[in-house]
C-alpha cells in the first residue's frame, strides 16, 4: 500500500471513528455517566464495564463517550465564533489598510502579547467556569492569528486582476470584499479552522483538567485526567482512556488539516 494510501485509510479511520462515537453518544450510552454505584468503585475493565469504572463507581466508556460529545461542541463553537469574528476584520484589514489595518492590527498584536493559554485562564477565571464562557475565552485567545492569516491572504488577493477590474468597473468595496476577495481567499480559512480545531481540543482538556473548565459532574477528557491522578498506579485505566481518546483525535483532526492544505494548496504537494 502506497504511503499516501495508507495515511488517507488511517485519516479515514481516526475521524469516522471519533464522529462515530460522538453520534452514538447522542443516542445511546452504556451507562448513566453520572450516576454514582458505590458497590463497583475502581473496577478492573470486565464484560459489564468494558473500560472500568472510577472512583464514584460511574461507567469510564459512558464518561468517555460523553466527553467526546462536550468537547467536541465546545470546539466546534469556539471554531465557528472565531471565524465569525476574525474573518470580516480580516478582510476589511487587508482590503481597506491604512489607519483601519494599523488599529485592526494594534490590537491583535497586543491580545497576541498573552500567551494564548495564561489568556484563557485568566478570562475564564473572570467570566466564571462554564461552557459559555470558555468558548468566548479560547475564541478570543485564537481570534488575532484567524485575523493575521485572512489579511495575510486578502492582501495578495487584493492585488489580483480580477479585484482591479472590479475597481474600475465601479463596484463598492463591501461588494467587492464580498464577491471577489472573500471566496477566494476561503482555502487558507479552511486550513486554519481545521487546524484551530484540534487546539481548542486541547487547550478545552487543559482548561478542565486545571480545574477552571467545564465543572463536574459533566465529564470531558480534561477532568477524567484530573480525577484520575490519585488512582494512575492502582487504577491506571482511568487516565488511559480520556489520554488515548485526546492523543488519536488531535492525531486525527491534525491529519485531516495536513489533507485539506494538500488538496487546497497545490505547493504543498509532493
Amino acid at each position: 500500500m502506497k504511503p499516501s494510501h495508507l495515511g488517507s485509510l488511517v485519516r479515514g479511520v481516526l475521524v469516522g471513528l471519533l464522529l462515530g462515537v460522538v453520534v452514538l453518544g447522542f443516542v445511546w450510552l452504556p451507562y448513566d455517566p453520572r450516576s454514582i454505584d458505590l458497590d463497583h468503585v475502581l473496577q478492573a475493565p470486565t464484560v459489564a464495564h468494558w473500560l472500568g469504572t472510577d472512583a464514584f463507581g460511574r461507567d469510564v466508556a459512558s464518561r468517555a463517550m460523553l466527553g467526546a460529545r462536550t468537547s467536541l461542541l465546545i470546539a466546534l463553537q469556539t471554531v465557528c465564533a472565531t471565524l465569525v469574528a476574525g474573518v470580516p476584520v480580516g478582510v476589511l484589514a487587508g482590503y481597506l489598510r491604512g489607519w483601519t489595518d494599523r488599529l485592526i492590527m494594534i490590537v491583535a498584536d497586543a491580545i497576541l502579547a498573552f500567551p494564548a493559554m495564561l489568556l484563557a485562564l485568566t478570562l475564564v477565571a473572570v467570566m466564571g467556569g462554564n461552557r459559555s464562557a470558555i468558548v468566548i475565552a479560547l475564541a478570543v485567545s485564537y481570534l488575532p492569528a484567524v485575523v493575521r492569516v485572512v489579511r495575510s491572504s486578502v492582501l495578495s488577493i487584493r492585488e489580483r486582476e480580477y479585484v482591479e477590474a472590479s475597481k474600475v468597473a465601479g463596484d463598492g468595496a463591501l461588494y467587492t470584499m464580498c464577491r471577489h476577495i472573500l471566496p477566494n481567499a476561503l482555502p487558507p480559512i479552511l486550513i486554519i479552522a481545521t487546524s484551530l480545531f484540534g487546539w481548542v481540543i486541547l487547550y478545552e482538556s487543559a482548561l478542565s483538567f486545571l480545574g477552571v473548565g467545564v465543572p463536574p459532574p459533566t465529564p470531558t477528557w480534561g477532568n477524567m485526567l484530573a480525577e484520575a491522578r490519585p488512582y494512575i498506579s492502582t487504577a491506571p485505566w482511568l487516565s488511559l482512556v480520556p489520554g488515548i481518546c485526546l492523543m488519536l483525535t488531535l492525531l486525527g483532526v491534525n491529519m485531516l488539516g495536513d489533507a485539506i492544505r494538500d488538496r487546497l494548496d497545490p505547493r504543498e504537494r509532493t
